[in-house]
């Protein structure tokens, strides 16, 4: 029988989802799972923007350009401006999913054995995409101490070697919810300038930045125009993560012509779901407003919950809408499993994401979750009452 790749091999389970077969167990057994494992909002979806889509006058659903539409791009290059990012329309390339924007972006601007620096915990499939693309991830180590703020310059000086390439962050951070300071991002500035380093900048999140603290992109850090890359998503903005379109955004034209031609070789980005982004575009500007005061709700009542239960550790997410949580438990994983498993409080349980699969250095994170808050306050209260009393089980 023939062998699969090596990267088949190397390439790593979602901590995410790699637990979904024990949850559809124990809703099979009549428990109520309350997912607090995966970023999916119970947020509603703009319903004008999915009117955009069945109002649509599609006679034949034609491949759109590889970059995508012009109309939509233009609808970003305004989005973008009301944000204080300034670009135009040609320095934008719509993507399937934000998904395909760091994989192209990966792709266009590292050889294979390439190395990029991205500090830890980070987004699990940044590991995934790495693999794809022959790259490797040299981690940096932010702790739960520091409230996962970004490690010392000295730290990504010492990782910097002739094999670097590039650094990543997302901003805010998936999974620990922390916002970076621009004060923080001029140090990564400085030293990308240094070493004539990328910075991808994962801006999901953008949007939800809490405490009256504002977000800065990577595009208006000054005297990066040629180094910073923007990948972009329209998923969590708008609650709307099963519409796969994203983008990919630079002032760099080498890197724009050659992701255009990894673009290019999967033809073209999906029809409606840019008729939905077009849409999205034109919300009115107080439209995240009660979104935005809806998740600090939860977020207070999460973190308020955890930090009142004996023996947990959970910083205050400053954006996003996740949180770590340091437990008193020697493994996340089992503790985790055993929560679909084994446990049960009131005919109900609790998923959490194991935060190990956040981290690429080994042994790190073991006794960590990462918790979405994307449930309504009285599902995160619910789902907190499970994991007080599951921890109290536990520890006997």
């Amino acid at each position: 029988m023939p062998n699969i790749s090596e990267r088949g091999v190397l390439m790593p389970p979602s901590p995410i989802r790699k637990l979904t077969p024990y949850a559809d167990a124990a809703k099979k057994k009549g428990l109520k799972v309350y997912h607090l494992n995966i970023g999916q909002p119970d947020i509603e979806t703009p319903p004008s923007i999915i009117e955009a889509v069945h109002q649509a006058d599609v006679k034949v659903l034609e491949y759109s350009p590889s970059q995508g539409f012009e109309s939509y791009r233009k609808k970003l290059v305004t989005y973008y401006e009301g944000r204080g990012i300034h670009v135009n329309s040609n320095q934008i390339i719509v993507t399937t999913g934000g998904s395909e924007a760091i994989s192209f972006g990966l792709m266009s601007c590292l050889n294979p054995g390439d190395e990029i620096i991205i500090p830890e915990p980070f987004y699990a499939n940044y590991n995934g995409f790495a693999v794809s693309a022959a790259i490797k991830v040299i981690p940096i180590n932010s702790s739960i101490e520091d409230n996962f703020a970004l490690p010392p310059i000295e730290a990504f000086e010492k990782a910097v070697t002739p094999r670097t390439k590039a650094i990543m962050i997302c901003n805010p951070n998936n999974p620990t919810g922390y916002l970076y300071s621009k004060e923080e991002l001029g140090v990564l500035r400085d030293i990308c300038l240094k070493h004539d380093l990328f910075l991808f900048s994962d801006e999901a999140y953008r949007e939800f930045c809490y405490d009256g603290q504002t977000h800065t992109s990577a595009l208006q850090l000054e005297g990066l125009e040629q180094h910073a890359i923007l990948l972009d998503t329209i998923s969590k903005r708008y609650s709307a993560c099963g519409a796969r379109i994203g983008a990919l955004v630079t002032k760099n034209e080498a890197v724009l012509n050659a992701v255009l031609k990894f673009a290019q070789a999967r033809l073209s980005p999906p029809t409606f779901e840019q008729i939905l982004g077009e849409a999205a575009c034109d919300l009115p500007a107080d439209y995240f407003d009660d979104v935005l005061a809806e998740y600090c709700s939860r977020r207070d009542l999460l973190v308020t919950r955890l930090r009142a239960m004996e023996g947990v550790t959970c910083p205050n997410p400053g954006g996003a809408f996740y949180a770590m949580a340091k437990l008193p438990i020697e493994s996340s994983e089992e503790f985790c499993q055993w929560l679909l498993e084994e446990f049960e409080h009131e005919g109900a349980t609790v998923m959490m994401a194991p935060a190990s699969g956040f981290y690429a250095t080994p042994g790190l994170g073991k006794d960590e979750v990462r918790m979405a808050y994307v449930l309504n306050t009285d599902a995160i209260n619910k789902a907190m009452d499970c994991l007080e009393a599951a921890l109290k089980v536990y520890k006997k």
